[in-house]
Formats: structure tokens, sequence, C-alpha cells
């Protein structure tokens, strides 16, 4: 088993081989959920409109602790990852993890999302469904939880499309993950109207995960490598731990702790 990192890491890393290694599938949503937990239980649908596959979410055990995973997951093949649009969620998919969410703070578990997204969907029918509302409704819902939650960033970590599953207690990185406001030829193209200067985007973004836990903006970065077992290994064990260190406050101090997390941002 690792240690995660705590400090600085990496930090003269290029940040264009971060990005380009974060759009890789080095782990995928299933993967990481079998793991993290045991017996678990996908649930569908948002209980309005519709069923997101790109949207995985249930119920597992972690450590024997029973726990509400909600995973952004990219898909596998190409027309796996074409039916889940490369992890770009449609509203359904965040009213399914908000649905998911308040039933977690019910029943008193704690959450684990795992997100892995360039951003939410982009589409007309989307956007007629109320994605704005959706994503809004994630944070706001996500401010209001009485459970602990982690969010961990294993791939792209993509504007408000990320975000809605990343307002959490403690927020995690892999070492190879972005977490950024727009892509770098997002960013590129609105600073100097060239996509082609992407690379330079990223250098001056600040969304690596060096610099982010720099900022404070995350807690911790996960060290990757090809042992995958053991990666798991170690993120059940702080998982777990946190989680009860966190159990340990009530409702109340959990809601608090977490809303002055990002009020200090």
């Amino acid at each position: 088993m690792f240690d995660f990192v705590k400090t600085m890491f990496k930090k003269d890393v290029n940040p264009a081989d971060v990005v380009k290694k974060s759009r890789e599938d080095r782990f995928m949503a299933r993967e990481l959920i079998n793991g993290l937990v045991s017996d678990f239980i996908e649930l569908h649908g948002d209980r309005l409109s519709a069923d997101d596959s790109s949207v995985i979410g249930g119920i597992g055990r972690l450590k024997g602790q029973p726990v509400t995973v909600i995973a952004i997951d990219k898909g596998t093949d190409i027309h796996d990852k074409l039916s889940k649009r490369n992890g770009s969620p449609q509203p359904w998919g965040y009213r399914k993890a908000q649905r998911l969410m308040k039933q977690a703070a019910k029943f008193n578990r704690p959450i684990i999302t795992l997100i892995n997204t360039p951003g939410a969907f982009p589409g007309m029918e989307a956007e007629a469904q109320g994605q704005s509302e959706a994503i809004a409704q994630s944070i706001l819902e996500s401010m209001k939880l009485t459970v602990p939650m982690i969010a961990i960033i294993y791939g792209e970590g993509g504007s408000g499309g990320a975000l809605a599953l990343a307002t959490a207690d403690q927020v995690w990185m892999f070492e190879n993950a972005t977490y950024s406001i727009l892509s770098p030829e997002g960013f590129a193209s609105i600073l100097w109207k060239d996509a082609k200067r992407s690379d330079e985007a990223a250098a001056i973004m600040g969304i690596t995960p060096a610099d982010l836990l720099e900022k404070k903006v995350i807690d911790q970065i996960i060290p990757e490598g090809r042992h995958h077992a053991k990666i798991f290994e170690g993120m059940q064990t702080k998982l777990s731990q946190e989680f009860k260190k966190m159990q340990a406050m009530s409702g109340q101090e959990i809601v608090a702790a977490r809303r002055a997390r990002y009020r200090q941002f």
C-alpha cells in the first residue's frame, strides 16, 4: 500500500503532458467502483424523465461500511463512448446524482463521487431540459448534505460538469488528472482566438494536481502506477479513515465545514 501525498507533488511536471494523460483511458469508472467497494448495486433513473448511462450510481460497501457511489463514465469502446458522449452528462444524469445524494443523507451513508468529464453535454435537448439548472441544483444539494462526501477526479475535471459532483468536503485528484473552468483549447480560443495554443494555455491555467494542491483547492493527490489493485487498496484505507473522522461530527458541523471550505475560495 502507498501513502497519499500531502505536500508538493511533481511541481516541475509539464501541464500539457498532464492534460494529454488525463484524457487517456488509464482508469475506467466501473474498474474504480469495483476496486473500491464490494456488493455494488447500481440504481437507475432520475424519477423525472430518463436515465443517463454516463452517470453510474448506486450503493456498495467500503470495508464493510455502506456508501453511495456516483461516477461519471466516459465509456470503453467507441460505441460505448458515443452513447455516453465521452462522459458528458445530460440533465437527467445530474438529477439522478441528486436523487442518490438525498437518499444517502436519508440513510446516513457517506458519498464517494468519481469524476472524469470534459464538461456537461452542450446539446440542444440538454439545454432545453435545464442543463444549467440541473448543475446548479446538484451544487446546492451538495452544500446541504449532512453526510460526508469525498470527490475524486480520476481523469478530466471539466467546468461545471465536474463541479456538480465535486462540491464535497474533500477533493482528491489522481496524479495525471486535471481540474479547470474550461479546457485549454477553450481558454486559448477565448484569450488568443487560437485553439492551437492550448499547450501554452495549460501552462498558465494552474490545472494540474500540484498547482491545485498548493492553492488548497484540492486536498490529496493519488499516485498512479501499473498496479491498480494497490492503488485501490490505498484509496480504500484513506477513504475509510477520512469518513470515520467526519462521521464523528454532527450533520450540522459537516455542512458548516463544507460551506466554510468553499467560502475560502
